[in-house]
């Protein structure tokens, strides 16, 4: 069994950051569909910002306002307007095929990457 990445939304912004939130991060529901993540389900965001990097929970946000809000604590480290990454992985025996995409600036449209696997070459 490996842990394997199974779903990512790649540059992201984030669009609210609240630190009177109980915690987790709000992401438009039409995203989390997407990428088949789940409300409640761990994920790792990743700020292209600033570096930093959190595991955190999901909550559906509102369908179609693009909304990436950061609660809680969290916000100390990922504010509005960062660009991050939003990552949930799986515990799995069999390869998974992971879906990505790609939003709008705005997070209202996105397009799927397909990502193919890259081959290591040795050189002796």
């Amino acid at each position: 069994m490996r842990w394997q990445m199974r779903s990512k939304i790649h540059k992201a912004t984030v669009t609210q950051a609240d630190l009177d939130y109980v915690g987790s991060i709000t992401i438009d529901a039409n995203l989390l569909d997407a990428v088949g993540l789940w409300p409640g389900e761990k994920v790792l965001v990743v700020s292209n910002t600033s570096g930093a990097r959190l595991e955190t929970y999901t909550i559906e946000g509102e369908r179609g306002k693009g909304d990436i809000c950061v609660n809680g604590a969290a916000a100390h480290l990922i504010g509005p307007g960062e660009d991050i990454i939003i990552i949930g992985f799986e515990l799995s025996a069999d390869k998974v095929h992971p879906k990505v995409i790609l939003p709008s600036p705005d997070n209202r449209e996105f397009r799927y990457i397909i990502e193919e696997p890259k081959t290591v070459s040795e050189s002796f």
